[in-house]
């Protein structure tokens, strides 16, 4: 896998994991301020969420770069 191709599966990676930790420990307020819907989060934790994300990437980028590397799955085998 040559370094774009990497850049390009990591950021992939992040992105689907960062949406999926978008839900976690959020909950509704209990007082709606005027103008903000009611569905807002309270406290979302963004950037505990990003670093989260992050690290998860990362080790699931690790296993996709050794699979990939290891010729294991090849674009020329299919």
């Amino acid at each position: 896998m040559d370094i774009v191709s990497g850049v390009v599966v990591y950021i992939l990676l992040w992105w689907w994991v960062f949406l999926m930790t978008l839900p976690f420990g959020v909950k509704a307020p209990t007082t709606v301020e005027t103008g903000h819907a009611t569905s807002a989060p309270e406290r979302p934790l963004i950037w505990r969420k990003v670093g989260v994300a992050t690290i998860i990437a990362a080790i699931l980028f690790i296993m996709v770069f050794m699979v990939i590397d290891s010729g294991l799955i090849s674009l020329d085998k299919l």
